[in-house]
């Protein structure tokens, strides 16, 4: 696993214990505003995930299907995601 995903990782294992910590406070029934504020912060974690998942894609794999001359694939692929995103 390279660095990046080793990031992502932690980001991921950081926004599944907050997501604990969501349910928590939902069983507690905790002020709403508190709540939102972590799932904000959930999704900013896993939308930071996505971005080093997608940059390592772009670099690594595009790049070698470019190299061999197919990159038509993953060039759909990024613009799927892209338009999911956006």
């Amino acid at each position: 696993m390279n660095e990046q995903r080793k990031k992502a990782k932690l980001l991921i294992q950081t926004a599944k214990g907050q997501t604990e910590t969501i349910i928590n406070m939902l069983d507690e029934n905790r002020y709403c505003v508190d709540i939102s504020n972590q799932i904000l912060a959930v999704q900013s974690l896993l939308k930071k995930a996505n971005i080093l998942i997608l940059e390592q894609h772009i670099k690594h794999c595009v790049k070698e299907a470019v190299q061999e001359n197919r990159e038509k694939e993953k060039l759909e692929e990024i613009t799927n995601i892209l338009n999911r995103l956006i």
